[in-house]
């Protein structure tokens, strides 16, 4: 299986680099059932920046028995869960053509299976990944025959306690997928967002990547998920936030999501690598602005240094400050004149 960072469809945040972030459309039932709406979609979401695109793969004769009811949420949009689903089926051979047009427009084509059955149908796919809705991220059976294809396995966790994971931990690592946080509210207030369950995340899973699939209205969610850790993001596409349907409401439409894009890249940019360094545009303030080991009076060749001789002055170009200690009892190579910075080749035996 894939594992090694040349295969991953993100890198871990715990990478030295700067991070690089999947955002991922997630087309999911939006299309209404309609594959034309779909490649208007996917053409919306290359336009607007996306990495990838996901779609959802699922029949409901194989999802849902006798008991299945509808979520409050979908409440007066059909009649029953059966009628819901089967109206925002696609067919597989239009699936096989929308990821067609998505290699066409660069786009990683990503899809979630919903039955072991339809699992079956993503090896005929070819997908570059399998998503593994949050409902399911406890469902071992699914997680562990999406991970035999051989792709990453991307799993949500809405829903979930972090104790329940485990499996769905186990198939990210193997695979080199990730663990997306989630809040399975569609749309999620702001003060339920709980971006902080990334670092749990992290800390429970060290080495696998873990991101945020946004159901949040706001434009700016994906940027601070971005500054909280993330290196995937999952965000809703639609073609309209009024359509009736159960995601569209949690969506955004396509300038927004073009919008949203913009602000996870500039989140990426400004968060920088994982390390702590000297930038490359505060050089001259290093120089300027750091003092130096400087001699109070004209010394002379072969001057042995006291603390008297020495204090500490900008700029930052002799021997830093925090030497002025190491260099008292030593031996000046060549005379060095009043009031200027002290230098290592100034002493005997500096090198």
């Amino acid at each position: 299986m894939a594992t090694d960072d040349e295969s991953r469809l993100f890198a871990p945040a715990d990478t030295a680099h700067a991070p690089r972030v999947m955002v991922i459309a997630e087309i999911g039932v939006n299309h209404d059932g309609d594959v034309g709406r779909a490649d208007q979609l996917l053409h919306a979401a290359a336009d607007a920046g996306a990495n990838a695109i996901k779609l959802q793969l699922f029949r409901p004769d194989r999802l849902l028995s006798a008991a299945a009811r509808l979520a409050t949420y979908q409440d007066g949009q059909a009649d029953d869960a059966y009628a819901l689903l089967d109206a925002l089926t696609l067919p597989l051979d239009h699936m096989a053509d929308l990821r067609a047009t998505a290699k066409a427009l660069g786009l990683q084509f990503i899809v979630t299976p919903f039955s072991l059955g339809d699992v079956a149908d993503l090896a005929a796919l070819d997908v570059d990944a399998a998503k593994i809705a949050s409902p399911d991220a406890v469902n071992t059976p699914l997680l562990d025959a999406a991970a035999a294809l051989g792709k990453p396995v991307i799993v949500s966790t809405g829903t979930c306690e972090l104790d329940e994971l485990d499996d769905a931990g186990r198939v990210a690592q193997a695979t080199g997928g990730a663990l997306l946080q989630c809040v399975s509210a569609y749309p999620t207030p702001d003060l339920d967002a709980g971006l902080g369950g990334m670092a749990a995340l992290r800390d429970h899973f060290p080495g696998v990547a873990v991101g945020y699939s946004d159901h949040t209205a706001a434009l700016d969610t994906g940027g601070l998920a971005v500054a909280a850790g993330a290196v995937v993001l999952e965000k809703h596409l639609t073609h309209d936030r009024a359509a009736p349907g159960p995601d569209h409401a949690a969506s955004l439409e396509p300038r927004d999501f073009a919008t949203y894009v913009a602000a996870v890249g500039r989140a990426a940019a400004m968060l920088g690598p994982h390390r702590k360094t000297c930038r490359p545009h505060e050089r001259d303030v290093h120089q300027v602005s750091r003092q130096s080991v400087c001699v109070v009076r004209d010394l002379s060749a072969g001057h042995v240094l006291t603390r008297d001789d020495l204090t500490v002055k900008r700029p930052g170009t002799g021997v830093p400050a925090r030497h002025l200690n190491d260099v008292i009892g030593r031996r000046l190579a060549r005379p060095v004149k009043a009031d200027h910075p002290l230098r290592a080749e100034d002493l005997a035996d500096h090198g």
